[in-house]
């Protein structure tokens, strides 16, 4: 079943930059019985976890935390790059391989009583994803879980997340 999906995730060498192997998940967006496989696989390991907000990191996290939201019956919560969001923020500064960036969530997205999972299409060096759980801790939110497509496992995000942390990944590389 599985095997599907890692057919479908295409290889570009050399992108962004010399060097780059990027892991190209468009030719599975293509393919609508295999999104919804990759949807209903991230799905899967929360769905008896009472889970109240996905919160969807920008871009491509925003293209699987809606269906997981709807999936889970959750609302669905965007974490957006500086000066997108119209109302107050919750931001954070992080740093990343090459420089810094900043992540805000709308102040009200999150609430003490929110049961909260994470999606996001690649976990690689695992900074978006730590500024992510950030910002749901500050808000005294309570963490279950993050969700992600692929996981670039040599990279070491898992650890940089917190290894103490429940992840679960659809896809890694390298392949098990």
């Amino acid at each position: 079943m599985l095997e599907n999906l890692y057919r479908l995730v295409r290889d570009v060498p050399d992108f962004p930059k010399p060097g780059i192997l990027f892991r190209d998940i468009t030719p599975l967006l293509l393919s609508p019985p295999a999104f919804r496989l990759a949807v209903d696989q991230l799905v899967e390991p929360f769905r008896s976890d009472g889970i109240t907000k996905v919160v969807a990191i920008e871009s491509r996290g925003f293209v699987f935390g809606a269906p997981v939201a709807l999936a889970l019956g959750a609302g669905l919560v965007l974490v957006r790059k500086p000066s997108k969001l119209p109302a107050a923020t919750r931001r954070v500064e992080y740093q990343l391989e090459y420089g810094k960036d900043v992540l805000e969530v709308h102040a009200d997205a999150l609430t003490a009583s929110d049961r909260v999972l994470i999606v996001d299409d690649v976990l690689a060096t695992g900074g978006t994803a730590a500024a992510t759980v950030w910002l749901v801790e500050q808000a005294g939110s309570q963490l279950l879980g993050l969700g992600m497509l692929l996981e670039l496992a040599d990279l070491g995000g898992r650890a940089r997340v917190g290894a103490h942390r429940r992840m679960h990944s659809v896809l890694r590389y390298p392949r098990p």
